[in-house]
């Protein structure tokens, strides 16, 4: 019996762009997604980021892409329907859905809420579901998803702006709680005013800390301080800055995705002081260990969140008004918009508005 293409393996008929080759051109694709189960959410894409992932996974930059792909997990949107077993949403909510769409839901990771971190975790593109069948992302008109791996997204939040929180959000508000990186008064580093950054410095300045932004891009000074709320900001290509900034700073968030030096950095720390690096150069990077025993520093990483903690993320935006800063495009200036983000050309998430590109075409 000959396997069944994407287009017509289940029964809900969809409509997406996706990446066919490591060019990474995206263009109009039909597929499906499967019907609603009794423990699934259906729900109608009204936005999506665009994540730095999306580009490496378009291009096959990390070796592990399969074609098509449709990109995209930080989704937002509205449940138009709901299994018989499912108990925290009804039609009409206002959901959302970010990197997992699955797991084991069995090993100790995921009995500590850490499903990101089980072996079996499913992405939500670009990954085999439970059925054997591939997961597409956000880049499309609807999405089915088990109910554990939605999110609620509070009243008081735009879909349009927090559907970067999902993916951009949680990746570095879990490592600043799981590090003790929110001590009211302590010094954030924040290196790299990108989508992670910038969300970074709004918790930031949330949790009560001075936030210093560390960046390549003397024209994003004002912007970090006059709009984003940094106390201060550090061009890290300026020796004379960096030197006069050695050991002062409590902890360092490190959101980059280039290959860059990890001493400059180190060298900003105080005793006890801890690097958390958030960002997927796709290169080894080279840690000198010298800083590190001589200051009892501390180099660490994190990937994003469980489901519980990323409600906790979404709830504490809620009360602080923290959203992302966003561009919104329609579906067909995507190739424009990777091309704009591999340069860094983006104040400072894109989202593409999928109710409006897609009313027409589907």
């Amino acid at each position: 019996m000959a396997e069944k293409s994407s287009e017509h393996e289940h029964p809900q008929n969809t409509f997406g762009w996706a990446a066919r080759d490591t060019s990474g051109v995206l263009s109009p694709f039909d597929f499906s997604r499967r019907e609603n189960n009794v423990d699934d959410v259906t729900i109608k894409i009204q936005y999506c980021g665009v994540c730095h992932s999306d580009l490496h996974s378009v291009k096959n930059e990390w070796g592990i892409t399969v074609y098509p792909i449709v990109p995209g997990h930080e989704i937002a949107g509205v449940v138009t329907k709901v299994g018989n077993n499912v108990k925290k949403f009804k039609v009409g909510d206002r959901v959302g859905v970010g990197v997992m769409v699955g797991s084991c839901e069995k090993c100790e990771n995921c009995k500590q809420d850490l499903e990101n971190y089980c072996r079996k975790m499913i992405l939500t593109y670009n990954a085999i579901d439970h059925d054997g069948t591939r997961t597409f992302g956000g880049y499309s008109d609807l999405v089915v998803v088990k109910e554990h791996y939605v999110l609620h997204i509070p009243d008081n939040l735009p879909l349009d702006a927090s559907a970067p929180l999902l993916c951009a959000g949680i990746t570095v508000y879990s490592p600043m709680k799981y590090y003790g990186m929110t001590e009211p008064g302590k010094h954030l580093g924040v290196v790299g005013l990108g989508g992670l950054g910038h969300v970074a410095v709004k918790l930031g300045k949330a949790f009560g800390l001075k936030v210093t932004v560390i960046s390549t891009s003397p024209s994003k000074e004002k912007e970090a301080i006059d709009k984003l709320g940094a106390d201060s900001f550090l061009i890290s290509t300026n020796m004379d800055q960096m030197m006069k900034a050695s050991y002062t700073l409590d902890y360092i968030i490190d959101t980059v995705s280039a290959v860059h030096s990890l001493a400059p950095l180190i060298s900003l720390l105080k005793l006890n002081g801890k690097l958390v690096t958030v960002g997927l150069p796709n290169k080894p990077l080279e840690l000198p260990i010298f800083p590190l025993i001589l200051g009892r520093k501390m180099v660490g990483g994190s990937d994003i969140g469980g489901i519980k903690e990323t409600q906790e993320m979404l709830e504490f935006c809620a009360k602080h008004n923290i959203t992302a800063e966003i561009e919104l495009i329609k579906m067909d200036y995507i190739n424009t918009a990777m091309e704009r983000l591999s340069k860094s050309d983006v104040h400072y998430r894109f989202v593409i508005d999928i109710a409006n590109s897609f009313s027409s075409a589907s």
